[in-house]
């Protein structure tokens, strides 16, 4: 495989942010005396966009766009602390540079900044795409479109490390070999547990 760019996805592989997810989505449900969310609420809200997260757990609120308001004031900043860095993950983005370029494509919107900021991760990525970023998000494949743009390759050129069934078409979408990320539940070109395996990987891509 001539590789040349490795790309992720942020929550599930970057981070373990599901305590984060809980606490920002049920703080909100809170606000409008709704109950927590339920368990496939919380795989939802893990792989989607805000927006689509917040019409999604409101189904029947009468005014959406109330939600919105009151979540865009909310300050984010008290959350991200409980976004958990996945271990040997500095060690595997400082085994990839600079020979391979690197990567982001998310469904996160206006926090992805900060959340790279707080835990001092953007300068090991060349590019980083949100939601925020294209019109449509994954697993449309606008983002990872602007990624091959960028690095100036092709599809066979890139993987990607997901964990949802939305990175699952994501990858597929763009023609894009899918490494998962602690989901053995997805069909996936190969499977990760832990970064620490990860230099492994790619010796083994690139022999």
């Amino acid at each position: 495989m001539k590789l040349k760019v490795v790309a992720f996805d942020c929550d599930g592989v970057l981070f373990d942010s599901r305590a984060s997810n809980i606490t920002f989505y049920n703080h909100i449900l809170k606000y409008f005396q709704r109950p927590p969310m339920g368990e496939s609420a919380v795989d939802y809200v893990h792989a989607h966009t805000v927006y689509e997260s917040l019409a999604y757990i409101f189904p029947d609120h009468p005014d959406l766009e109330e939600v919105i308001r009151y979540c865009r004031s909310l300050d984010y900043g008290q959350f991200i602390p409980l976004m958990l860095q996945e271990p040997h993950l500095i060690e595997f983005l400082q085994f990839l540079r600079p020979q391979f370029g690197t990567a982001v494509a998310t469904n996160r919107t206006t926090t992805t900044k900060a959340v790279f900021e707080h835990h001092r991760l953007r300068d090991y990525f060349d590019i980083i795409i949100s939601a925020q970023d294209v019109a449509h998000p994954k697993p449309h494949p606008e983002s990872f479109l602007r990624i091959f743009h960028y690095f100036g390759i092709e599809p066979e050129e890139a993987i990607y490390f997901g964990d949802s069934l939305v990175d699952q078409e994501f990858a597929r979408n763009c023609g894009v070999k899918l490494v998962a990320f602690r989901n053995p539940r997805l069909e996936a070109d190969y499977y990760l547990d832990s970064f620490a395996q990860g230099p492994e990987l790619i010796r083994h891509l690139i022999d």
